[in-house]
């Protein structure tokens, strides 16, 4: 399989996710703004899922954009992270619809952190099979930004059962960690770019 069709697959999946989370969306039974307030909960974590979704296609894009090759061991990784972002959705309407009560907020956290820790899979997965010297596993080096995600969801979990309203900050802050797309990935390109640039023009003088 081409770069170019696994990349396109896994975003068509992550398209069908964000459809089918707006459309647990229901529309109010009334036109004064009292009757949003039942639907504020679901549209809260229907954002914050939606910020998710869109940090992995984000970095998913960043990540082949740099891998050369694709083999049956990455499509299977890639595989394993999109089994965990299909479950996205129902965790996301249960958490909403029950005002993000602790079982259902620890339950979403537990997601988000099998999808990091797939993600984090996936990754190893390409820097095993192009080497420790590719332009991914240099991007990445000791990744702490994604160790520091999966530490972070682990407390949310464990707290959802103490304070539910401190797991939702941390599944926000790791959010906002990873808002902006992963630079390293795009520093890595630019060096090498760079590199190959001034590499050409000694060769050319």
């Amino acid at each position: 399989m081409s770069k170019g069709r696994l990349e396109a697959f896994s975003d068509g999946v992550i398209a069908i996710l964000i459809t089918i989370m707006v459309l647990e969306l229901r529309v109010p039974m009334g036109a004064d703004w009292n009757a949003l307030r039942p639907v504020l909960p679901v549209f809260l974590t229907y954002v914050l899922s939606f910020t998710v979704l869109g940090i992995y296609w984000n970095n998913h894009h960043h990540m082949l954009h740099v891998t050369g090759r694709i083999t049956g061991s990455i499509l299977w990784a890639n595989l394993h992270l999109l089994f965990w972002l299909s479950l996205i959705p129902f965790v996301t309407g249960w958490m909403g619809e029950n005002h993000f009560a602790p079982p259902p907020t620890a339950l979403y956290g537990a997601v988000l952190l099998l999808a990091a820790i797939a993600y984090t899979v996936l990754q190893a997965t390409i820097i095993a099979a192009e080497g420790p010297d590719s332009r991914l596993a240099i991007a990445v080096r000791r990744d702490v930004k994604g160790k520091m995600s999966i530490m972070m969801y682990v407390a949310a979990i464990a707290l959802a059962f103490v304070n539910q309203w401190i797991s939702d900050a941390l599944y926000v802050a790791v959010a906002l960690m990873w808002l902006v797309p992963d630079r390293r990935i795009e520093h890595t390109v630019d060096d090498r770019r760079a590199s190959g640039k001034v590499e050409k023009e000694k060769v050319e003088k």
